[in-house]
């Protein structure tokens, strides 16, 4: 099995890097110096098309697979601008999956084109601070008000809601102790975020600044009942539908990632002098990042293997997970090694190296650790018994 792209995906590919060229390092470093959302480079990509690559074309997008999306995401990435720029267009890019495969036609022709065309901007509330990765204990609550639900509550890490004037969010519709699993009882909305009813609290933090993360507080905050996706109460399985997906695209934005920070560190060993001679020539440089290029090419292969099975609507849990671990790994290794190759001055923002290590460790928690990973492979690719 091949895994070379066709001539049409290296076009989408060159058009996207082409694109992201307007958007150099200078623009990433102000955007993190600042913590502007860079909306610029949204609407760049919205109005090229490519965030609506892998939609319907009868909502408006290109009809493409989760193959071309992961080119998209890991030609951004690998721009420079990292995990910043994919997280700024994440939902519209692979977030409303769910819509996608469970929403009404009605849903979907009112929805689709505004987030394809950025009329609307959408942010994803799912975790919370009491649940984490255990997304079948979560505590907000949605409750029946005629043709209505409100929602009371708290979500954490909400990315983008600064800024966002729609969210999909999931909530607790039948108490945990009157349902027969954990799993049921949670349903999914598609809904207007009404700050008359949701305070959106900023939460600093170490990397990514330009796309912010918040708290938000939810105080009776009014749905109404069209805006529920699929069926009341299955909303956790409607979110575990597009998981493989979403591994896949954030596994290519991190092999993205560790490319742009290996290509950085291959030049300045190629560049910095010291005792006479380049610091590339030193095996104690060279090796570490032959060994990133390695980790980083296998970590690709497997991120296209399980698009590849996708497409082609076949099981690839196994594979899309062992692709968002090893690419995960690969490109904490690399960053790691791009800034201690630039020495001290791999501290230093100039040199972008620092910005990329403190970006890849948010996928080194979300939206799965590495242990649950292979906590998932032991189990069910090796026959394990569930150790958790």
């Amino acid at each position: 099995m091949s895994y070379s792209f066709t001539p049409e995906q290296e076009q989408i590919r060159e058009a996207v890097l082409r694109l992201c060229a307007r958007f150099d390092e200078h623009y990433w470093l102000d955007r993190d110096t600042t913590g502007e959302f860079p909306e610029d480079f949204c609407r760049a990509l919205s109005d090229e098309g490519w965030i609506g690559v892998a939609m319907s074309e009868q909502y408006g997008g290109s009809g493409l697979g989760t193959t071309e999306a992961a080119i998209v995401v890991q030609a951004i990435s690998e721009s420079g601008a990292a995990a910043s720029g994919v997280s700024a267009v994440a939902l519209g890019l692979f977030g409303v999956n769910p819509m996608i495969e469970f929403g009404t036609e009605e849903q979907k022709r009112e929805f689709l084109p505004r987030i394809i065309r950025r009329d609307d901007i959408a942010c994803f509330g799912v975790t919370e601070p009491d649940a984490g990765l255990d997304t079948t204990r979560l505590k907000t609550r949605a409750v029946r008000d005629g043709n209505n639900y409100k929602i009371y509550g708290q979500k954490i890490w909400t990315s983008t809601a600064q800024v966002a004037n729609k969210i999909m969010l999931i909530a607790r519709t039948t108490p945990e102790n009157e349902t027969e699993k954990p799993i049921d009882g949670l349903s999914l909305f598609y809904t207007d975020l009404n700050r008359d009813y949701a305070d959106v609290q900023l939460i600093e933090k170490m990397g990514r600044k330009c796309v912010d993360s918040n708290s938000v507080f939810f105080d009776g905050m009014p749905v109404p009942a069209e805006h529920l996706i699929g069926e009341e109460g299955k909303g956790f399985r409607y979110l575990l539908s597009g998981l493989n997906a979403e591994r896949i695209l954030v596994a290519a934005g991190l092999v993205g990632l560790g490319r742009v920070a290996l290509k950085r560190a291959t030049d300045y060993a190629n560049e910095r002098v010291v005792f006479g001679r380049p610091i590339g020539m030193n095996q104690s440089i060279q090796h570490p990042l032959a060994a990133n290029w390695a980790q980083l090419e296998a970590a690709n292969l497997m991120v296209f293997k399980a698009a590849s099975l996708y497409d082609k609507g076949e099981p690839c849990g196994a594979e899309a997970n062992a692709a968002k671990y090893l690419a995960g790994e690969a490109a904490f290794e690399t960053c790691t090694n791009a800034v201690t190759t630039h020495g001290g001055l791999g501290y230093a923002k100039e040199y972008h190296v620092e910005r990329y290590l403190r970006e890849v460790l948010i996928h080194r928690l979300a939206p799965i650790s590495p242990q649950l990973i292979l906590c998932y492979l032991a189990e069910r690719v090796l026959g394990l018994p569930k150790s958790y």
